[in-house]
């Protein structure tokens, strides 16, 4: 069902997932309304004036290094138009639709606002072009994340003018072309127009937004397909004590052992090897709620940063309307730092969940370590490789994981004549987000494969009511191994459970909600 979200108003990362995947639709409220007609008015006013109006920043000067460039009256609007000309210089693989559209949705909050001085149709246009998913071509690299995702933003509000490329129903097209068939007319731009478009950080926000959505769901299934190990392994869940949470009382530590306690619990595979010798389980096992706790609380602060953001003016000037008057000031809200850090601290987090999952899948498939299972899990050891490169695919992801964590956000390359010497780079931290959260459910429906294969050779001992749960789903789309065959396929499809919800669906309809 379509949900309706007030421009304006505070969202959740949820909310701003909706919107990218079509589930939600925006709407421009009064209150929204009556806030951008009044910087309007004072905008106009300035326009208005002509040569005898003050030096403005972007109403009636040049941009960035050129800021102190006059720009004659007469040119005040085609000033915005070629601004968006000049600074569309993405280059690369084009953003996926759902970010596409998110950013589409976070421009139009930003303006709603009422801190840009434009008129309520640039608004209302973007809803429109976001309610008949007219999608804008955005090259997703060419953002420093300075003065905001200025070239990503432009490629953006071209298309809202009738130009640059966009996507309609399955179609490559001219913008201009996409609006028609759409019904939409372009925008002719008034004073600042164009700058208020691109100033601001919707393209890392939107890309690092809906990244943390799904990194977090990544956190629930570690949780699951790690108890589908430790059961097939052998484990322990004593180090899940509530009382050993209780002693180191991070929140994210607390929520996984809540989840591995449900998931074991009346595990026949765990009583069978109650009084055996072994006293402590490896770190990869042992330590899942202190390392997928970690994830978590890391992932809770970067979500706290992103959805402030989402209620932030970002737009450079800022026009402030009071009852004593108004006042164009320049400053640096577009600047992506807060993201930037957000998103690689957010990069590393994710990273981890799938660093100690690839460690739980070697203790899988290592005969020196999984507790007399065959070698790889083979069917027949040697003339079956059985999960032998599974697990070097999930070693390889998880290299490539740690170039990708490194942060961008240390990083800063002067721009604009050196008018813009320091820069986030926080694009950068949100796409690389983006790929690790990717690599990390790979990673973790590598695990899952491999685990449920060594729970079958567990059988007839059951595992914990949830993994069991668990285990029944995965084989709902994905046969034991029973003689060697390509996995990339289950691969696939592992994936395919993992990210469409159906696992954790399963599995919460044995042990009640997870956390």
């Amino acid at each position: 069902m379509m949900r309706t979200l007030e421009l304006g108003q505070g969202w959740s990362l949820e909310d701003l997932w909706a919107l990218g995947h079509r589930r939600a639709r925006l709407v421009l409220g009064e209150r929204a309304r009556e806030r951008m007609e009044r910087s309007n008015a004072f905008v106009r006013n300035l326009a208005d004036e002509g040569d005898a109006a003050p030096n403005v920043y972007g109403v009636n000067t040049g941009f960035g290094a050129l800021a102190e460039t006059r720009i004659d009256a007469a040119e005040i609007r085609t000033l915005q138009h070629n601004l968006l000309r000049s600074h569309a210089c993405g280059v690369g693989p084009d953003l996926p639709p759902p970010a596409v559209r998110a950013m589409m949705a976070l421009r139009a909050q930003v303006l709603a606002l009422g801190f840009s001085g434009v008129r309520p149709v640039v608004v209302e246009r973007l809803v429109a072009m976001l309610d008949a998913d007219v999608r804008p071509r955005i090259p997703a690299q060419g953002s420093v994340g300075a003065s905001g995702d200025l070239a990503p933003l432009a490629h953006l509000a071209l298309v809202l003018i009738g130009e640059g490329e966009a996507d309609l129903d399955g179609r490559r097209m001219p913008g201009a072309r996409a609006l028609e068939a759409a019904g939409i007319e372009p925008l002719a731009l008034e004073a600042k127009e164009g700058l208020a478009l691109i100033n601001g950080t919707q393209m890392m926000l939107a890309v690092g937004g809906l990244a943390i959505v799904e990194a977090q769901r990544l956190c629930t299934l570690a949780d699951i397909v790690g108890a589908m190990s430790l059961d097939a392994l052998e484990g322990s869940g004593r180090p899940f004590d509530p009382r050993i949470q209780g002693a180191r009382p991070h929140p994210g530590q607390a929520a996984s052992a809540d989840n591995l306690r449900a998931l074991l619990a009346h595990s026949e595979i765990m009583e069978s090897h109650r009084d055996c010798h072994k006293v402590q389980d490896p770190y990869s096992l042992r330590c899942m709620p202190q390392v997928h706790g970690a994830t978590r609380d890391a992932l809770a602060w970067a979500r706290q940063v992103l959805e402030r953001e989402i209620l932030a003016a970002t737009d450079n000037p800022l026009v402030f309307v009071s009852d004593e008057g108004a006042e164009v000031i320049s400053g640096g809200n577009f600047h992506g730092q807060p993201l930037a850090l957000a998103l690689d601290t957010a990069t590393m987090a994710v990273a981890e969940l799938a660093n100690i999952a690839e460690r739980r899948i070697e203790q899988l498939v290592n005969p020196a370590m999984s507790s007399g299972l065959p070698p790889f899990l083979a069917p027949r050891s040697g003339l079956d490789s059985g999960f032998m490169m599974a697990q070097v695919t999930a070693a390889a992801l998880v290299s490539e994981n740690k170039v990708l964590s490194h942060p961008s956000s240390v990083d800063s390359i002067p721009s604009s004549a050196g008018k813009e010497d320091h820069v986030s780079m926080g694009s950068i931290s949100a796409r690389k987000l983006a790929q690790v959260v990717e690599h990390a459910r790979t990673v973790l429906a590598i695990e899952a494969l491999v685990a449920g294969q060594g729970l079958e050779l567990r059988k007839p001992l059951a595992p914990g009511v949830g993994v069991r749960a668990a285990l029944g789903t995965l084989r709902t789309a994905i046969a034991p191994l029973a003689s060697d065959r390509a996995l990339h396929a289950d691969i696939g499809r592992a994936r395919d459970l993992l990210a469409d919800g159906r696992l954790v669906q399963s599995v919460e309809q044995a042990v009640g909600p997870l956390r």
